[in-house]
């Protein structure tokens, strides 16, 4: 997803549109790939941090939100366009992605733990 169309194009169904700030393509250049689900059409999930925002109003600035609440995202701070990052950078990014979905991953395992011993 360092890609911007394929974040882009997650954002079929996104609900705001021409006259609001947070469009699809700005949603999408501030790192956020639309996941909606059937309660809640906005949705949003930066591919990166993972962080998940959602209420979105036509005036809110996609960018100015993920930087208020994820202030150390590793895709808002890099300081070139992804295809101008050279393999070692992209790399280094990489472990630092891949570090945020483990982590997040692992807080899961007592919860899983404890549905599988409720399961017995």
């Amino acid at each position: 997803m360092y890609c911007y169309d394929l974040r882009r194009e997650s954002f079929a169904d996104w609900p705001f549109r021409e006259e609001c700030n947070c469009t699809p393509e700005k949603m999408a250049k501030a790192g956020f790939v639309h996941c909606p689900s059937e309660n809640e059409p906005d949705v949003v999930c930066c591919f990166f941090c993972l962080i998940e925002l959602e209420g979105w109003e036509p005036e809110d600035h996609p960018w100015s939100e993920h930087e208020k609440r994820s202030p150390n995202c590793g895709f808002l701070n890099m300081k070139k366009d992804f295809m101008d990052l050279t393999v070692a950078q992209y790399l280094g990014m990489e472990k630092e992605r891949l570090k945020i979905y483990l982590v997040r991953d692992l807080k899961k395992i007592p919860q899983i733990s404890e549905n599988l011993q409720n399961l017995q």
